[in-house]
């Protein structure tokens, strides 16, 4: 990992790991957290590769949020149940940038809807709590409210699988959307078997469901990347670029389509492409091509939201410089080209 992020500070990330490990306070947490995005932020600008980087974005941010957990969890007397808290979006694919909302959700064994009812009252009141005190640590709250401590997310394992029976087999719009976070979850901390078990789960459902596949894929087209008449950048009124909306989003949501019709067991984004992209008919050069414009474009988001600070970062292709440019055109002509794949194998 050193070797592909030059300069990252080891002996700071391993102090604040250490005090991370043996804090006991909860009100220590958010200090731990500032002091961790502010790291991050300073040596975001290195010259790492956007999949790197989020990925030890992404592993920080978990080792925080189990701790986060396991302090929640011991102010609360819990059932004496599995549970499992559930990671989803970013999260989930272990692709999180230095801006990141709440998106989870918790699993939990019953024998019985009665029992189901009882057991959600018992969690929810811990779930609430944690979702609170991730927000404290710089986790904002959903706006959607997705989040463990809503009770429509706040599960057994049986209808954790009726939600997603449901939502392939009778898809709508709101199922569509669901399948963007939902269907991207990763166990987290606890019993990680139940949540491995909902993957499993969702594998089978959507490899034997090809008109589910279909509607997504459909749903995937929607979003066309930012490129002109002439295949150039093209920019808003503000000379700006959503880079996630018409940008990285293209190859998320297509890594999902394909990882799901191929019943791949990763979540992550690269590794999705990189499993079940052959079986969609990808060349490994193709796969690669992917991999490195995805790379690329979650590398200008980090730098700008690290220049950004405090503020919304906006984003001009006319502030970066002339190779970046280049390589910037090159990686949405690649999300064209992921979505023409996507079209040739559902017919679109």
């Amino acid at each position: 990992m050193e070797e592909l992020l030059p300069g990252l500070p080891t002996a700071e990330l391993a102090a604040l790991g250490s005090e991370l490990a043996t804090v006991d306070d909860l009100g220590s947490l958010a200090g731990l957290a500032a002091r961790q995005r502010a790291l991050l932020a300073q040596t975001v600008a290195l010259g790492w590769s956007g999949e790197a980087a989020c990925t030890l974005i992404s592993g920080l941010n978990d080792r925080l949020t189990r701790r986060v957990l396991t302090l929640v969890a011991r102010r609360h007397r819990l059932p004496p149940v599995d549970w499992c808290w559930l990671a989803m979006g970013s999260e989930g694919r272990d692709e999180q940038t230095l801006v990141s909302d709440q998106d989870n959700g918790l699993v939990f064994s019953a024998c019985d809807a009665g029992e189901a009812q009882a057991l959600r009252e018992l969690f929810l009141p811990f779930a609430r709590e944690a979702n609170e005190q991730l927000a404290a640590c710089g986790f904002s709250l959903c706006p959607g409210n997705i989040m463990a401590g809503n009770p429509q997310w706040c599960l057994s394992v049986d209808e954790w699988r009726e939600r997603f029976i449901e939502w392939v087999r009778c898809p709508d719009p709101v199922a569509l959307l669901n399948a963007t976070i939902f269907f991207d979850l990763r166990p987290l901390h606890g019993k990680l078997e139940l949540g491995q078990g909902l993957r499993t789960l969702i594998g089978h459902l959507t490899s034997d469901t090809p008109a589910f596949l279909h509607l997504m894929s459909i749903n995937a087209l929607q979003v066309h990347p930012p490129l002109g008449f002439l295949g150039d950048v093209a920019v808003d009124d503000a000379e700006a670029v959503d880079l996630k909306k018409f940008g990285s989003r293209i190859f998320v949501d297509v890594a999902r389509i394909l990882a799901l019709a191929a019943a791949t067991p990763s979540v992550n984004s690269f590794a999705r492409l990189r499993e079940a992209g052959a079986a969609a008919g990808m060349q490994p050069g193709e796969v690669a091509a992917a991999q490195a414009a995805l790379s690329h474009l979650l590398r200008l988001r980090l730098e700008q939201q690290a220049a950004a600070g405090a503020e919304t970062p906006v984003f001009r292709p006319a502030e970066l410089h002339e190779i970046d440019r280049v390589i910037l055109k090159e990686s949405l002509h690649q999300a064209r080209r992921l979505q023409q794949r996507l079209k040739l194998n559902y017919s679109l």
